[in-house]
């Protein structure tokens, strides 16, 4: 079967393409802009890529795709998508295609919640192929110990990053209510996506969908800390539950002291109260705070569904390399680190912070961000973004004055209860000075958004390089 994919250069249907080559498809696909690391790995995958949304594309196959998955980018008014229904051609979305023909029969092991997803999502699949149980996987981002981002698999297994942003144009319901899981992560939950979302009541609603779909001979395993997801169970549940976190909950953990003095990240696995394993991360994973600890405790539950032992877990979480662009260190100049993260909601920019800090001590972070989600140009967590970097040392933000990427608020009055140590800019190239001229050596650079910032990473490690030590 042909099957030609509008949007296909994001992460999730990247992998959707990825997953649908292995299965033995013909697979093409267009996106408005076709740019590595996910144009590099799907040529090297044999898909071909079309830049643009052109109806044309459609002549320029030797015959008309079987089928077209519509990415969740793609809107009415597109060209390809209004020609495409004009003809009346076949399509669907990504997420029921991979429900119906991949995930069918198989053991689905789905991680929800709306931080550490991609995260907790590696740690599992990782776990799984370090205990030879060659999983298939869609993970929604790009993880360290692998060399593609999705993969059909071998086993019964499958795991999935499970969003709850919504599906496709024609269908609005979260991508996660398609996939039918056996096992069940909640990591937790809180308001975000404003733009399809009226409230955290109505993630709730899709939360609990999720939940009503999963069998009796399943598992749930839910955050006992979030109070919006004991609401989520409270509205109905026909599968066992395990809680993780802190106090009485079926998994929780205790801390331990690292090799190197600093606390945060190795921690003992208990099990109803008893402790059954001890993770060690590598050193350099950046795997580091609370919020990773509780991702990895999620992971080996879940593991322990599927009979791998807290112990086998561990041993995997010990060679578990992280996710690109969670605490990444990008490059060092001057005895300046300058760091990459996806932090971009306010809960996972304290995290993160939290994170760097317990690894480094008390030398001073750099916080650089740029609030590019859509729930954050459309201001709704912008009253929370003090408190959010209140522990780093100094904070850039960024926010254009025009464009796709503009703010519709004021982001220097939203920070200015931050002070003296807080500035915000609407030139890429004047922030970039700014921090160059107040980071001295030993600062750690933190850099947070979910887009590409403009390349700035790199442009900060350049201006560092001419600085004097």
């Amino acid at each position: 079967m042909h099957i030609h994919i509008l949007g296909i250069c994001g992460t999730f249907m990247g992998g959707i393409a990825a997953i649908a080559r292995q299965a033995g498809h013909e697979v093409t696909g267009c996106d408005a802009n076709v740019y590595p690391p996910m144009s590099t790995q799907l040529e090297a995958q044999g898909i071909q890529l079309i830049e643009r949304y052109s109806p044309d594309q459609l002549r320029e196959f030797k015959s008309k795709p079987d089928l077209f998955l519509i990415g969740n980018v793609i809107s009415r008014g597109n060209p390809l998508l209004e020609e495409i229904l004009n003809q009346g051609l076949p399509y669907t979305s990504g997420p029921q295609w991979l429900g119906e023909q991949v995930l069918s029969g198989r053991h689905v092991l789905a991680v929800a919640g709306t931080h550490g997803k991609t995260t907790t999502t590696a740690m599992l699949t990782w776990i799984l192929e370090r205990n030879q149980r060659k999983p298939g996987y869609l993970i929604g981002g790009v993880p360290l110990n692998f060399s593609v981002s999705a993969r059909l698999g071998e086993g019964r297994y499958f795991v999935i990053e499970a969003d709850e942003y919504d599906t496709a144009f024609f269908d609005k319901r979260s991508k996660f209510v398609h996939y039918r899981p056996r096992t069940a992560i909640l990591n937790n939950l809180e308001f975000d996506h404003a733009d399809i979302f009226t409230d955290l009541a109505a993630i709730e609603t899709q939360f609990h969908h999720l939940v009503r779909t999963i069998p009796q001979t399943g598992l749930v395993i839910t955050n006992g800390s979030q109070q919006s997801l004991n609401r989520v169970i409270e509205r109905g549940l026909w599968s066992p539950l395990e809680r993780f976190g802190f106090g009485d909950c079926d998994w929780s953990f205790e801390d331990l002291e690292n090799i190197d003095g600093k606390g945060g990240a190795d921690f003992s696995v208990l099990y109803q109260g008893k402790k059954c394993a001890e993770v060690h991360w590598a050193r350099h994973s950046g795997v580091m705070g609370v919020h990773n600890q509780l991702n990895a405790l999620a992971a080996i539950a879940a593991a322990h569904h599927i009979g791998i032992t807290p112990e086998e877990s561990a041993l995997a979480l010990a060679e578990f390399k992280n996710v690109k662009r969670r605490l990444e260190l990008i490059g060092e100049k001057n005895r300046i680190s300058v760091y990459d993260d996806f932090a971009h909601h306010p809960t996972a920019i304290a995290t993160t912070i939290d994170g760097l800090r317990k690894q480094i001590g008390q030398v001073r972070i750099l916080a650089v961000l740029e609030p590019r989600s859509n729930t954050m140009k459309l201001g709704v967590m912008k009253s929370q973004l003090p408190d959010s970097l209140r522990e780093a040392d100094l904070v850039f933000a960024y926010g254009v004055v025009s464009g796709k990427d503009a703010l519709g608020w004021d982001l220097q009055e939203a920070i200015a209860p931050l002070g003296s140590k807080a500035k915000s800019f609407h030139d890429l190239g004047r922030l970039v000075e700014a921090v160059c001229s107040e980071a001295k050596p030993h600062d750690h650079i933190l850099v947070m958004s979910n887009g590409g910032f403009g390349g700035v990473h790199q442009k900060i490690l350049a201006r560092l390089e001419h600085l004097n030590p």
